[in-house]
């Protein structure tokens, strides 16, 4: 804060003055105060879905405390309330991306925030300025929104002694999430008001984890809806491990799909959806059941196989026979379009990029992700800075903001052997007769593929009819392509009234 600054200037003084002192206190900035939440409450109004919506946002930290009831985090959020008197059946949305270790900035700039950055799609973003616009997309008309950014992200860190390692971990992340859920809850009143939960990417697995702590470990936060966007549930069935079949499957039909896409394949016909129901079919019929055989497999029966994979994937089948009918992603993005120097993207196979050369078995980069990155970070810094009124002395953390991840899930016998999620979920349908699940999934994300969604909400213990599909014509962030984006704003606004 500016008022600060004689404060900080003092302090700076005293320790240039005072070497020994601050050497033997190396703690000593965690032993300092803790200042107040930082927080910015601003008006605004704005059209949303065709309706005149005057909101209030807030921009802050929450502070969460320890076990030693003293603050042990701050967590920032961005908060889209609708001003007036509280309608008891005005929902309010929380929302968060993946990573782990992502801001929720891509959400929030691209999606759903009453302001987003226009790019152009499936291509390369340049640099600034980029056009930060109104967006009549958000769910505003219909919910209240809060952008949460776990620790380790955005703004949020951790305070005092408290080391930030101590929430990275699917567990600790959820239960970290789940409290602040609550004390906001608290602080604004609306614990009797349907609740969602959002999340995208890992986002997804976070949204899972955080549905058990708020329903199953105290069962106090009863949820009307789950919104996953960009699943990852299952991590076991989609690792990239020798050995593990059924990666192979769960990734043919984005093979399909790209090969659609770029023209990779003789007779592509008009759209998408004939090519990917066919790749389905087969994917976990005659292609799994030819794995499965391994060196077992009869030599017809291979090179039947190895036809109808080169006819999906667009690659040649001495490429394939020399892979083993078993194509990585990685070597899929490189190899599609080799012919023609070019790779296509891991988030958004649209996308197209140029490597250093065409010889090399990955690709040097991620088209899709460079291709946005930088309009996202530039966009977000300066509408919180700007039309939120934030100021505060730390960068925003975009991406990468944590490291040395716990993947291990609390509470199983099996703990760490096999990470899915998709349980949390199916026990939670289960206990609660009102919940329904959301996915909405891009043809083109190699990142999290859509049949692997699929496969991991089609589960023993899921109620039949309790979780609903869309798709899109794009990739993981499927709304930087206008056309999904304006789908996928009716498709969650149809969603949310339905539950209500």
């Amino acid at each position: 804060m500016l008022e600060d600054l004689p404060v900080k200037f003092a302090v700076a003084l005293l320790l240039i003055a005072t070497p020994l002192a601050a050497q033997d206190k190396p703690d000593a900035k965690a032993d300092a105060p803790i200042p107040p939440p930082t927080v910015s409450v601003t008006r605004h109004s704005g059209s949303f879905g065709g309706v005149t919506v005057n909101y209030t946002a807030v921009a802050g930290e929450t502070y969460l405390k320890g076990p030693d009831d003293k603050a042990a985090a701050a967590i920032f959020s961005t908060s889209y309330v609708k001003d007036g008197p509280v309608d008891p059946r005005r929902p309010v949305t929380f929302l968060f991306n993946g990573g782990p270790g992502s801001g929720s900035l891509w959400l929030h700039m691209g999606a759903f925030g009453p302001k987003r950055v226009k790019l152009p799609d499936a291509k390369d973003d340049g640099a600034a300025p980029y056009p930060i616009v109104a967006n009549p997309y958000s769910l505003l008309d219909v919910t209240d929104l809060v952008f949460i950014d776990p620790v380790g992200t955005g703004f949020s860190k951790a305070l005092g002694k408290t080391e930030a390692k101590s929430y990275w971990g699917v567990t600790a992340d959820a239960k970290s999430v789940a409290q602040f859920i609550r004390q906001w809850l608290n602080a604004n009143g609306r614990w009797n008001s349907p609740k969602f939960l959002g999340g995208e990417s890992y986002g997804t697995t976070r949204s899972a984890a955080v549905t058990r702590e708020l329903e199953g470990t105290y069962n106090d936060v009863a949820l009307n809806g789950v919104i996953l966007i960009s699943t990852i549930l299952d991590f076991g069935a989609q690792a990239q491990s020798a050995g593990n079949e059924m990666q192979y499957a769960l990734t043919l039909p984005s093979m399909a799909a790209a090969a659609w896409y770029h023209k990779a394949i003789p007779n592509p016909g008009p759209s998408v959806e004939p090519v990917v129901a066919a790749a389905r079919a087969w994917a976990t019929g005659p292609y799994l059941t030819a794995l499965a055989k391994g060196n077992s497999l009869p030599a017809e029966e291979r090179a039947a196989v190895r036809r109808q994979l080169a006819a999906f994937t667009g690659l040649s089948e001495t490429f394939l026979d020399r892979a083993d009918l078993r194509v990585t992603p990685g070597r899929f993005y490189k190899e599609l379009l080799r012919s023609r120097g070019q790779t296509i993207g891991r988030l958004d196979a649209r996308y197209t990029g140029v490597d250093y050369d065409s010889a090399g078995e990955d690709p040097d980069n991620d088209p899709s992700f460079y291709g946005i990155d930088a309009a996202y970070t530039a966009a977000m810094n300066a509408y919180v800075r700007g039309d939120l009124g934030l100021k505060i002395d730390r960068d925003y953390v975009t991406i990468g903001g944590m490291r040395d991840w716990d993947w291990k899930l609390s509470g199983r016998r099996d703990e760490g052997a096999y990470l899915n999620v998709a349980p949390y979920l199916a026990q939670a349908l289960r206990e609660n007769s009102k919940l329904k699940i959301w996915v909405g999934q891009g043809y083109y994300d190699f990142a999290t593929p859509f049949y692997a969604a699929e496969y991991s909400l089609n589960r023993t213990g899921f109620p039949a009819g309790r979780v609903e599909f869309h798709y899109y014509q794009s990739g993981h962030m499927m709304y930087v392509n206008t056309p999904d984006l304006t789908k996928l704003s009716t498709d969650l606004r149809a969603f949310i009234r339905r539950q209500l």
